[in-house]
């Protein structure tokens, strides 16, 4: 998949891609049957903006996002996407009329033949325009529009709102369901105080910056160490949140790769929750909280050993 962030500049191979527009976070199961419309109508594209329109108009608001832009990118070459154009959401971008984003944009800076949108969206400055007017855009501009319905789950929208809540209330499985995969937080693995490795659980530690905080507590957990020599699939288990044994800590997620050894500093990963096992606790010492852990990873082996 190649990655385009700046329409001033496009490879001329790019030009003439059948899109999907929008912020795509999640690329939960609504976003897949809009990418679903656009295929075979020419090279398979993607529309979406960095960083996320909200984030841009409302820096201090708390974290949101489900997914980063590395995670967003490796959902969407899965899905097998040809071109990601990764527009920078900046005050020029956020000032152009829907007339001259579908102009200046769309038809003359990418070269669009074909563009899908979900019945809901909106774009242009104020979000004034809609599916409806971006159709009537196209055809003055000579791209096809097509809208997408919403999708719902028994009788239920599926919508990046509803799986934030479900990860809020610590239900990794019903996010899943909304999503058509498991929920994944992706990144680099950093140092940290390597407190696990001196229990006898040597972890992985990622940041959550900037992310949807799902239920903090351990979970059962799929873990692709996307780069390095020890690349490939892992179980483990993860603690994601403050670590109230040790007060004072920003959140974060450490994961225990189940039967791993080897050096994963600076190295991809990406990490399913697929159960919740528990709520953070804080124990009566180190020896408690070693048997915890004990106790975590057998149960964490039970449910992936199942999957």
């Amino acid at each position: 998949m190649q990655i385009h962030q700046d329409f001033q500049w496009l490879d001329p191979n790019a030009r003439g891609a059948s899109v999907a527009m929008g912020n795509f976070d999640g690329v939960h199961l609504g976003h897949a049957s809009v990418i679903d419309l656009a295929r075979g109508h020419g090279p398979l594209g993607i529309i979406t903006f960095e960083p996320h329109p909200r984030q841009f108009f409302a820096p201090s608001a708390p974290p949101f996002r489900l997914m980063n832009a590395e995670a967003r990118a490796n959902r969407l070459a899965k899905l097998g996407v040809e071109h990601l154009f990764q527009l920078p959401f900046n005050r020029a971008l956020a000032a152009l009329t829907p007339e001259d984003f579908a102009g200046k944009v769309l038809a003359e800076g990418l070269g669009i033949g074909h563009i899908v949108v979900g019945a809901d969206f909106c774009f242009g400055k104020g979000r004034a325009g809609t599916a409806a007017d971006l159709r009537a855009l196209g055809d003055r501009f000579g791209f096809a529009t097509t809208i997408a319905p919403l999708v719902e789950i028994a009788g239920r929208e599926v919508s990046s709102t509803a799986i934030r809540q479900a990860l809020t209330d610590g239900r990794p499985r019903d996010a899943a369901d909304m999503l058509g995969h498991l929920h994944r937080i992706e990144g680099e693995v950093i140092h940290g105080e390597k407190r696990g490795r001196e229990l006898g659980f040597p972890t992985a530690n990622m940041e959550l910056s900037g992310l949807h905080l799902p239920r903090f507590g351990v979970y059962a957990v799929k873990v692709d160490v996307l780069t390095g020599p020890h690349a490939g699939s892992y179980m483990g288990a993860s603690s994601l949140g403050v670590r109230p044994m040790f007060a004072g800590e920003m959140p974060n997620i450490e994961t225990y790769l189940f039967d791993f050894k080897g050096d994963l500093y600076g190295h991809h990963l990406s990490i399913a929750l697929v159960d919740f096992l528990r709520p953070e606790m804080k124990f009566d010492g180190l020896p408690a909280l070693i048997a915890q852990m004990d106790e975590d990873c057998a149960k964490a082996r039970d449910i992936l050993s199942a999957l």
